[in-house]
């Protein structure tokens, strides 16, 4: 009788070459999560938007969208003294397309540009509540930036105490994305 074996390289080296041409392929692609996404100059990116209208794919800030960002910024934060420099436009602005449109946010400490979490059961604020049991508020720390309610603890158990954002039709917090103007 012959014995079948299988070395451990032999049996992985054709899915890590699977997992390596899957990479390889994902990284030139436009279609990479929201999260890694690269910049894109202005032009395609207002192109893309009128072409497929609902993307939810949130790339980071591109240098040629400086005009219409800065307008984007003004309209989002009326009451700011100054546009914001471009250092700081290089790690704030974010950018997707909805409706056929190019819109930005702006990250900040309580500033999610991501998809909201609409969950109404939220695990951070069932823990938090549990060692502050009637603490007034749970802080976005416990409960994650992106959750569309905020708590309150009664008696160690955390309790929905009102709405923090109100979603659009993509499920991205309405007050914080503007439409970003072509011209």
């Amino acid at each position: 009788m012959t014995a079948f074996r299988l070395s451990a390289t032999g049996l992985f080296a054709p899915a890590l070459l699977l997992a390596s041409v899957f990479l390889m392929a994902a990284g030139s692609t436009n279609a990479a999560p929201a999260t890694t996404a690269t910049a894109a100059p202005a032009q395609d990116l207002y192109k893309l938007c009128r072409r497929v209208k609902n993307d939810d794919t949130v790339r980071p800030y591109s240098h040629e969208l400086y005009a219409g960002t800065v307008k984007a910024f003004k309209k989002l934060f009326p009451n700011a003294k100054a546009a914001p420099e471009e250092s700081e436009l290089q790690t704030q602005p974010n950018y997707r397309c909805m409706n056929g449109k190019l819109l930005a946010c702006f990250i900040g400490a309580n500033l999610p540009c991501a998809k909201m979490n609409a969950a109404r059961d939220n695990p951070g604020a069932d823990e938090f509540c549990k060692t502050n049991p009637n603490e007034d508020a749970v802080p976005a720390f416990a409960t994650g930036h992106d959750a569309v309610y905020s708590y309150k603890c009664r008696n160690g158990k955390a309790v929905m105490s009102g709405a923090v954002w109100a979603l659009d039709k993509r499920g991205f917090a309405k007050k914080l994305w503007a439409e970003v103007p072509q011209h």
